[in-house]
């Protein structure tokens, strides 16, 4: 993939419902930047991510600007230069769920059920978009979508499977990931006045940890 811009600027594509819309992690252009048009140092990244996630999801790889995400990011072309070196990095960068994994996996397997529901919920609020999701939504081309799919892979559900050990881990990571994906898939499809949405993260977790501990524990 060249690091160099393949296209003009294009518009944004429509929108494709809550699900997808938080899968890429929308937000409102400029929403973190200060009064000088520039996003701060933590926020401007994370607008950043948040923009660049979204160009990627909706369009080919080729069609993506820098221009492009940073206007959707409310920031200078020159400050994802600065913090991400060319479009190729800051691609590397959306495809990456290994943050993500890091806080999700930080338990141990007795507790881990809950746990992820716990952080699940957790990450999606600070996040302002579901960690996982873009692995099903994204409509890049196909060497694109199968790079996302390995690195999902690879950084999620190889590691749980490797963490889980015994019969059939691999299964039964590839059966707890799915969860997780229907979890929140869930939560954005009825986005805003689901029931899950304003059940809470502990109730969430009393009702959906024991089926991934379940899975967890194994036969």
């Amino acid at each position: 993939m060249s690091s160099t811009e393949d296209s003009p600027t294009t518009a944004s594509a429509p929108a494709e419902g809550e699900a997808g819309a938080e899968a890429r992690g929308e937000t409102g252009p400029g929403a973190s930047t200060g009064a000088g048009g520039e996003a701060g140092a933590e926020t401007g990244r994370e607008a950043i991510v948040r923009a660049a996630r979204r160009a990627f999801t909706l369009r080919p790889y080729a069609e993506v600007t820098m221009r492009g995400i940073a206007a959707a990011a409310g920031v200078s072309p020159s400050l994802i230069v600065k913090r991400f070196g060319s479009k190729e990095a800051l691609f590397n960068t959306v495809v990456d769920f290994r943050a993500a994994a890091d806080e999700l996996f930080a338990a141990e397997p007795p507790a881990l059920g809950r746990h992820l529901v716990l952080t699940m919920v957790e990450l999606r609020d600070r996040l302002r978009g579901d960690p996982l999701l873009r692995v099903v939504f994204s409509l890049g081309i196909e060497d694109e979508r199968t790079l996302l799919r390995a690195r999902f892979r690879e950084q999620v559900t190889d590691r749980l499977a490797a963490a889980l050990g015994g019969p059939d881990a691999q299964l039964r990571a590839e059966l707890i990931a799915g969860q997780l994906l229907g979890l929140g898939a869930t939560l954005s499809l009825h986005r805003p006045d689901g029931a899950g949405v304003h059940a809470g993260a502990e109730r969430l977790a009393d009702l959906y940890a024991p089926g991934l501990q379940r899975l967890i524990d194994g036969p």
